[in-house]
């Protein structure tokens, strides 16, 4: 995703309903900062996709939660985040998904594909995971398509930190996600890095 504004005004969940929500842009509040960002490339979502397509078919082999591509994640007056992806247990589930449709509570694992750019970066990297450790997400995962990498993090009392680095030709596993395995090399196929 490309940024094309951030602002130094302190905004809250409530301002957004002042904004369309049929141009084609997402809007984010991270810790009161607005985010605005166009459409991502389609290598990104192509990616994302198929990562909610392994996640889905695991959580459906073990019956055990969803996974959710880009849901709404509403936390409290100052931060309303759209990760790309999230897994979710059935028993948080129950407690986070409002009747508006968004969550309400941090799921236990969030995936953000990374798009180039240092506004990108400063929010997948930065700003995206500061809280979503604090606010209870159990591990963290930035997806580099052009770099064809998953880094996974683990929330270690509210700090995530890099817990392994898989590359493509590897298999992620996960401590969280029991009996799970994705091979990064058909999420990367016909995506490509020029």
């Amino acid at each position: 995703r490309d940024s094309i504004m951030t602002t130094a005004e302190r905004w809250t969940v409530a301002d957004l309903a002042h904004f369309p929500n049929d141009d084609g842009l997402r809007y984010e509040i991270i810790d009161g900062e607005l985010h605005v960002t166009k459409a991502p490339h389609s290598f990104h979502q192509v990616v994302a996709g198929r990562i909610v397509a392994r996640l889905d078919d695991w959580a459906i082999a073990y019956n055990n939660g969803l996974a959710i591509n880009a849901p709404g994640i509403i936390l409290d007056g100052e931060d309303n985040l759209i990760p790309d992806a999230i897994w979710i247990s059935q028993q948080r589930l129950g407690y986070a998904l409002d009747v508006d449709g968004k969550l309400h509570e941090m799921p236990e694992l969030v995936i953000e594909v990374v798009s180039p750019g240092a506004a990108n970066a400063r929010r997948d990297r930065e700003l995206k995971p500061a809280v979503y450790a604090r606010r209870g997400a159990v591990e963290y995962w930035i997806v580099d398509w052009l770099r064809r990498e998953i880094e996974v993090y683990h929330n270690n009392q509210g700090e995530m930190n890099l817990a392994v680095l898989f590359r493509e030709g590897e298999t992620l596993v996960s401590t969280l996600l029991d009996g799970f395995a994705m091979p990064l090399a058909p999420l990367f196929r016909g995506v490509s890095t020029s």
